[in-house]
């Protein structure tokens, strides 16, 4: 049941509000000032607050501008003296809507709902955004993981591109999402493109996008991921396995800020922080001819080299502990305990496929094992399997 809080220095107000609202089953708190109401959001959760604006000692603007400052409550105004600019002026001062003494009965219980229905939208939101953010925190105390985060977090607010070199499963992705999650670019577009996974044909078509009819499949016009994160962060992962082609229309996108699209002839002009990983050495891969050294120095601004599991041993534990966790209620797991010999186990194995092998494990230990995972369990479900 949603909670309401009614504002207004008028009992007969009050009343009619509390009725109406009372008989669509919201429950109702009143306060007669503006003091009164901020005392009450202090010391109580609401779902919504309906605020008188004419009130004695504090008017509601005021009480309004106070209110932004220690909750997320969404505020309906009200008045018996609205006018276009008072309306306006409240709207700018963070009010959810504005309406008119005596209210119209349907537009107040409309307006209520939406208001109601933002607040959990709103509050679903952030609980999905933690989600993400759990999702791709960066976990573990070593000397290595705790320098890694302070180059990204120097790197993060300036538009530096940044190469990240690491194995496979070390977690490349994981940086390159905590840089875009602390730049100034956080709100805008990050767009992953999997060089490795894309055929060479059509690598050009993904990232500068196409003209309809530019080939044989190009049935309608499609944007390119240099275009789709305009104002935010491209991650090009694997970029050494980008052909030599695509890598000379990535290199002039990076000198000229534009892009055509395939087919076509109009440049379209971007703007784009482009971070890129890669598994490979591409000074070797230089050598080869199969990677453009004028590319890579323009890539290469910033390097972050992401440390292989067998280098930071120590994080095993934090790492199994942090995948239970997250792992455990998907799984419909309760309170699952390692035992401190099953860690240690854990800890003495090479791990080739790093950090997203223990993940696999962890999950693989969860499914099989009970209520506890021993040293018994880890020798019975991961041992005969370790490379």
């Amino acid at each position: 049941m949603a909670k309401i809080l009614v504002v207004d220095d008028e009992l007969s107000i009050q009343r009619t509000l509390k009725d109406i609202l009372e008989f669509e089953k919201y429950k109702v708190l009143m306060a007669g000032n503006g003091m009164e109401a901020i005392e009450m959001v202090r010391n109580e959760s609401f779902d919504l607050i309906l605020l008188d604006i004419k009130m004695p000692e504090m008017d509601g603007l005021e009480v309004l501008e106070r209110l932004q400052k220690i909750s997320d409550i969404p505020v309906i105004m009200i008045s018996g003296h609205g006018t276009i600019e008072t309306a306006v002026d409240a709207i700018k001062k963070g009010a959810f809507d504005f309406i008119v003494k005596p209210p119209d009965l349907n537009k107040l219980l409309e307006t209520v709902r939406n208001a109601i229905d933002r607040k959990d939208l709103v509050k679903q939101t952030k609980k999905l955004r933690k989600k993400i953010e759990k999702k791709y925190e960066i976990v573990g105390e070593s000397p290595e993981i705790i320098q890694m985060r302070k180059m990204i977090s120097r790197v993060a607010s300036t538009s530096a591109r940044v190469l990240i070199f690491g194995e496979n499963g070390t977690g490349k992705e994981l940086v390159a999402r905590q840089i875009h999650e602390q730049s100034p670019r956080a709100k805008s577009p990050f767009i992953e493109v999997n060089c490795a996974a894309i055929p060479s044909e059509l690598i050009e078509s993904q990232l500068f996008g196409h003209e309809k009819g530019s080939f044989t499949s190009a049935v309608k016009q499609r944007k390119g991921d240099f275009e789709l994160a305009h104002g935010g962060t491209l991650f090009l992962d694997e970029i050494g396995d980008m052909s030599l082609s695509a890598q000379a229309k990535v290199l002039r996108a990076l000198q000229e800020n534009k892009i055509t699209r395939v087919g076509g002839e109009k440049e379209i002009t971007v703007e784009v922080r482009v971070l890129a990983a890669t598994n490979k050495d591409l000074s070797e891969e230089i050598k080869k001819g199969n990677f453009r050294e004028d590319l890579y120095h323009r890539l290469s601004v910033i390097v972050i080299k992401v440390p292989p599991l067998r280098d930071r041993k120590g994080d095993i534990p934090i790492l199994v502990k942090h995948f239970i966790e997250e792992l455990a209620p998907d799984l419909g797991k309760g309170n699952i305990e390692i035992t401190d010999a099953a860690l240690q186990k854990l800890q003495s194995f090479k791990w080739s496929g790093n950090v997203r092998e223990l993940h696999n494990v962890t999950e693989r230990l969860l499914i099989l094992c009970d209520d506890k995972i021993t040293v018994e369990d880890i020798e019975k479900y991961v041992s005969p399997l370790m490379l």
